[in-house]
């Protein structure tokens, strides 16, 4: 495979955002930046629409409506996971504390009884309206 920067963007084609369903866009939109420190870059009046993003231009995560929104049972397959977020930490615990006071919850994952390596690495969580996401330890270079 050729290195990326050889690989031609056809039609300017760039990757911009990753979009999740949510009954109150703006509402999730603000859990998100405060997670990860950016600014709500733009809502809609109607609440149909909400991003954050680190700065103009800049890749980021938008929120759109779905007033008929299903939070995903995950790991049950009654309502499956289509997608989560992983999020690289420096400091598993300092990065838990902040995503469970700006909402999140446990969801227990990895199992306790895990080997240390897995269940130091990684944990999951739901966000205010469930969607699945994880924080994970980034690795020393």
């Amino acid at each position: 495979m050729p290195p990326a920067t050889d690989i031609p963007r056809f039609g300017g084609i760039g990757f911009d955002v990753v979009v999740l369903d949510a009954p109150h866009p703006a509402e999730l939109a603000r859990f998100y930046a405060g997670m990860l420190g950016w600014p709500v870059v733009e809502t809609e009046a109607e609440d149909e629409w909400a991003e954050t993003r680190p700065a103009v231009g800049a890749n980021g995560i938008a929120f759109q409506r779905e007033p008929d929104y299903r939070a995903p049972t995950w790991p049950d397959a009654t309502v499956p996971q289509q997608s989560h977020l992983d999020f690289g930490v420096d400091d598993l615990e300092q990065a838990e504390a902040h995503a469970i006071a700006l909402g999140a919850r446990k969801t227990g994952l990895p199992d306790p009884a895990s080997p240390a390596g897995v269940r130091d690495s990684f944990r999951v969580y739901r966000d205010p309206v469930g969607h699945p996401f994880c924080l994970v330890r980034r690795r020393a270079s």
